[in-house]
């Protein structure tokens, strides 16, 4: 585990709202791996820099042997946090990695890239989360990279009495979390209740932000957030922050990013600006040009 870090919870003077609450809708992707789309693409304006996020969780090892064989990105970051399970990583830049029990495989796919996750294990549980975050106009074309970090590697602040929140990008209480980026400024929290809590977190009134339960139920202010639930927030001006509320154990993922305000044009695993340059991500894909 990491180092954790006693803290003072942040000042919100004017907590966000809750604008909706989402249920995912179940699905499959890869070799037939079992999974809830929580965000779904008619989401993508509204939780712009974010464009979709998946959260898989089983002990049936039919579920997910199968894994993500093979396949192709360009144009955004995909952000993999798994809970439990063990999943081998490996791509057409040379990058390989086992994503372990709490570590984040941060990759960007920018001009493109092709990788696969498969499962390292044929018995218990795997559960995690994929979340893909938009890369700026100007970006998407970029060299495509690839970031493991391991559980130990993401920093955790203790507040209050049993709320951890493990850092996994953005900032908290004046610590830093594991992966900063300068347009979309993603804030990605962990926060963790071992019982009754409270936690608070600044966020600038520009970001779209969600908070997803998958542990138990929280409150955000008079709206109760049950299990497997994403609570999209208000987008207020005069609000400086969210303020999550449990009374009991409980797991949720805090999410917010600064919006690109810029096209979204997707076809399957290619997000560009513009349909021309989807078409030109196909024919470079089919012409072996992705790294």
């Amino acid at each position: 585990m990491s180092t954790r870090i006693s803290s003072a919870p942040d000042t919100v003077t004017q907590a966000r709202a809750v604008e909706r609450l989402v249920q995912g809708v179940a699905t499959s992707d890869g070799a037939g791996v079992k999974l809830t789309r929580v965000l779904t693409p008619d989401l993508q304006r509204r939780l712009d820099p974010f464009l979709m996020m998946d959260n898989f969780g089983t002990d049936n090892p039919d579920d997910y042997i199968g894994g993500f064989p093979d396949h192709p990105h360009r144009g955004f970051e995909t952000i993999t946090y798994m809970i439990e399970g063990r999943m081998r990583h490996r791509d057409s830049g040379g990058n390989e990695g086992l994503l372990e029990n709490g570590g984040v495989q941060w990759m960007t796919a920018g001009r493109g890239l092709v990788h696969s996750e498969l499962p390292e294990q044929e018995a218990g549980r795997m559960e995690g989360f994929q979340l893909w975050l938009n890369l700026a106009a100007k970006d998407k074309m970029c060299e495509p990279g690839y970031v493991d970090i391991q559980s130990n590697d993401i920093p955790e602040i203790e507040v209050g009495d049993g709320v951890v929140a493990r850092l996994i990008a953005g900032s908290s209480h004046g610590q830093a979390g594991a992966m900063q980026r300068e347009l979309t400024e993603p804030v990605y929290i962990d926060v963790v209740f071992n019982g009754a809590g409270e936690f608070s977190q600044v966020l600038p009134a520009a970001h779209n932000a969600f908070v997803y339960v998958y542990r138990g139920q929280v409150h955000l202010g008079d709206q109760e957030v049950g299990l497997h639930r994403m609570a999209i927030l208000k987008n207020n001006p005069e609000a400086d922050g969210v303020v999550i509320r449990s009374d009991g154990p409980a797991r949720v993922l805090l999410i917010a990013g600064r919006p690109l305000n810029e096209p979204i044009a997707q076809y399957g695993p290619f997000v560009m600006n513009t349909k021309e340059e989807l078409y030109q991500a196909v024919a470079d894909y089919q012409a072996g040009k992705f790294v």
